[in-house]
C-alpha cells in the first residue's frame, strides 16, 4: 500500500497563520515593552545621577575644607612647638651662662646615668 499524504486543509492553514500571527504580534508586544522598560530605567538612571552629582560635589567641598583646615592646624601647631623650643634654648643657654659648675655637674650626672642603663641592658641581653 502507498501512503498519500494530504494537504493540509483550508481550516489548518488559517489556524497556523493565526498561530503566526498570534506570535509575531507577542514578539513586537514583548519588544514594545521591553524598549519601554529600557527607556523608563534609563530614565531612572540619569535621575539618580542628576541627584548625586551635588551630593558629590558638596562631599568634595567638604572635604577640601577639613584638609585645609588639618593642614592650618599642623602649621600651627608645628610654629609653636619651634617657638617653645627656642624659649627652652635660650632658658637653657641663660642657665648655662649664669651656673656653669652647676651645668657641667648636672650633664656629667645625666651622662653617666645614661651610660649605666646602657651597661645595665647590654648585660641583661647577654
Amino acid at each position: 500500500m502507498i501512503a498519500t499524504t494530504k494537504p493540509f486543509s483550508p481550516t489548518s492553514n488559517m489556524l497556523a497563520d493565526q498561530a503566526a500571527q498570534s506570535a509575531d504580534s507577542a514578539i513586537k508586544t514583548t519588544q514594545r515593552v521591553t524598549n519601554d522598560a529600557l527607556d523608563s530605567l534609563s530614565d531612572k538612571v540619569q535621575d539618580v545621577k542628576d541627584q548625586a552629582a551635588p551630593v558629590l560635589n558638596r562631599v568634595a567641598a567638604k572635604a577640601e575644607e577639613l584638609a585645609r583646615r588639618s593642614a592650618d592646624a599642623v602649621r600651627e601647631s608645628s610654629s609653636q612647638l619651634k617657638e617653645r623650643a627656642l624659649r627652652a634654648q635660650d632658658a637653657t643657654v641663660g642657665y648655662i651662662k649664669d651656673e656653669p659648675v652647676k651645668s657641667i655637674l648636672i650633664a656629667a650626672a645625666a651622662g653617666a646615668a645614661l651610660m649605666a642603663l646602657v651597661t645595665l641592658l647590654s648585660r641583661s641581653r647577654d
